[in-house]
């Protein structure tokens, strides 16, 4: 089986709709195997997201992903990393297919209330990352 990790972003959270993204995945026949709650540090926030430490909207994203707590996943099911994707949508919610978790309660391109691991490599360095 494979795995994949997700976190629930600061305005899923605030919205209160970790409840609703996780009965979707979940009734998509993935398992959450790993769950916490958890502020993110400065120290995890840059290592997550190195790709984008140069950009300037950089301490926005920071600032958005400090917010509030966020829920980190491991889930794990069959092709658990494209499934998890397409259930979750591309990155703008604008732009997001009908029924994805980013159309229906997404914002815009930061305020889009999930991550997803973007491959099955990531996905493992990902999982480390947040759960050791």
């Amino acid at each position: 089986m494979e795995k994949t990790l997700i976190i629930i972003k600061p305005d899923a959270v605030e919205k209160k709709l970790i409840g609703k993204i996780l009965a979707t995945l979940e009734s998509s026949n993935f398992e959450v195997i790993q769950m916490e709650m958890m502020a993110l540090s400065n120290e995890m926030l840059h290592e997550h997201y190195s790709h984008l430490a140069e950009k300037p909207f950089f301490p926005e994203i920071v600032e958005f992903m400090q917010s509030s707590p966020v829920v980190v996943a491991t889930l794990q099911g069959r092709g658990a990393v494209s499934v998890v994707r397409d259930i979750v949508g591309v990155t703008d919610p604008n732009e997001a297919r009908e029924g994805t978790l980013r159309q229906q309660y997404g914002t815009d391109v930061m305020k889009n209330v999930i991550h997803a691991s973007d491959s099955v490599e990531n996905a493992t360095l990902e999982i480390e990352r947040f759960f050791g």
